[in-house]
């Protein structure tokens, strides 16, 4: 486990606090599943763009093999 020092504003800082005393949770633990719930976010949205990229790129070809399938057909 790695040790940091983080510098949270006093709002941030008093919500968490009150918070993990109403959900009886150490702030350590409630701030580990917060950055948890952030990173699966993040990777989430990096996905989301990643699958839209690639799918803009197919796109052309896709449409050039729907083209080619709809003279087979005539």
């Amino acid at each position: 486990m790695k040790s940091l020092s983080l510098k949270l504003d006093d709002k941030i800082f008093d919500e968490a606090e009150e918070l993990t005393s109403k959900l009886k949770l150490a702030r350590n633990r409630y701030i580990n599943e917060a950055v948890n719930i952030y990173n699966l976010y993040n990777k989430r949205k990096l996905l989301k763009k990643q699958l839209m990229k690639e799918s803009n790129m197919t796109s052309k070809d896709s449409m050039d093999i729907l083209h080619e399938f709809e003279k087979l057909i005539d």
